[in-house]
């Protein structure tokens, strides 16, 4: 995949698989930090050509079409870099892998300027990919607001093109770490649906009918530990939806501990996770945001080719959420 940048123009051709498709879904398809709404932009600028000629929005691809893409720059480039201690995993001349923290949203947007990985980047690192917009320096790929763990950073274009290529061919492998509330049928399987905005809240996702604006998802799942009120499992998304593991646990009805969007509880206490709730009268707070941790990435190093495994450990309100249930675990209780 082409380098993108606001300076000059880039030439791609139309694949078969594409055949059909809106110019704006291709390219958001294969630029995906940036939102089809700036692409959408970008051809009502005039920015983007089909076969020489100003493209149309609505326009269907065909294959061999030739796309001339410049996006203009972004409306509002003014990132502030921000000193906020970041948890480096691995760094070279080429990327870094950062261990996110929870609370910590991965870019701007949505009046969310402040506090953001992409800031803590701008401080801390002298130069970072610009593929993917001012305000989303370095960033490849992302993680929600409340999950923690791994996260690639591009140091430069180049690097950043052939990191995305990766996971647009589903060549990357993640590998996730949950606790849910109750258990599954099997102790593995998977899970294949479809996906689209939630019809009555758009900032959720739901399983739907295929068709549409739905798209394709697929969730390995395995079992690692159950116990009487919640199951630690690990999770191996297939493809990268938004909020695709949240989606599929409350799908199975198992939703993921504290997840508020999906269950509409907030945090998880030990009278929650406990057999008896009333022999735990205080109920202190365990986990206060969804118990889902990005642990492991697996990917080819983008100049030497080699392949790496990077990983996070448990964060401490997992680790103690998991401590717990593995005490209560020692003990018989009453049914």
């Amino acid at each position: 995949m082409s380098e993108l940048s606001s300076n000059e123009a880039i030439s791609i051709t139309v694949e078969a698989r594409a055949h059909g498709w809106r110019i704006d879904h291709y390219l958001a398809r294969l630029y995906p930090n940036y939102s089809r709404a700036a692409f959408q932009r970008a051809i009502s600028q005039e920015a983007v050509l089909l076969n020489g000629l100003p493209a149309k929005t609505g326009r269907r691809l065909r294959v061999n079409d030739t796309l001339s893409v410049k996006l203009p720059a972004e409306s509002d480039s003014s990132l502030p870099a921000e000193d906020i201690p970041l948890d480096i995993l691995f760094e070279d001349d080429s990327l870094v892998v950062i261990n996110k923290h929870a609370g910590m949203i991965v870019h701007p947007g949505r009046g969310n300027y402040h506090g953001t990985l992409a800031g803590a980047l701008q401080f801390h690192f002298d130069q970072l990919s610009d593929m993917a917009g001012q305000l989303r320096p370095g960033i490849v790929h992302r993680l929600d607001r409340d999950t923690t763990g791994v996260i690639i950073v591009a140091k430069d274009n180049q690097v950043h093109s052939r990191l995305s290529s990766q996971f647009e061919n589903r060549e990357v492998i993640k590998e996730y770490r949950a606790l849910i509330w109750g258990g599954p049928d099997f102790d593995s399987d998977l899970i294949e649906t479809h996906v689209c905005i939630h019809q009555g809240k758009r900032e959720k996702m739901q399983v739907c009918q295929p068709g549409g604006k739905s798209r394709e998802a697929t969730t390995w799942y395995e079992v690692i530990k159950r116990f009487r009120k919640a199951t630690y499992i690990r999770l191996l998304p297939k493809t990268g939806r938004t909020h695709q593991l949240r989606v599929h646990m409350s799908h199975l009805g198992h939703p993921i501990l504290a997840d508020s969007l999906y269950r509409g509880q907030s945090q998880a206490t030990m009278a929650d996770l406990h057999p008896n709730s009333s022999a735990d009268t205080e109920s202190p707070v365990l986990i206060q945001r969804q118990a889902l941790h990005a642990m492991r990435i697996t990917f080819r190093h983008p100049h030497s080719g080699k392949e790496m495994t990077i990983e996070a450990p448990l964060p401490a309100d997992m680790q103690a959420t998991l401590d717990y249930l593995e005490s209560l675990d020692a003990w018989s209780f009453d049914e």
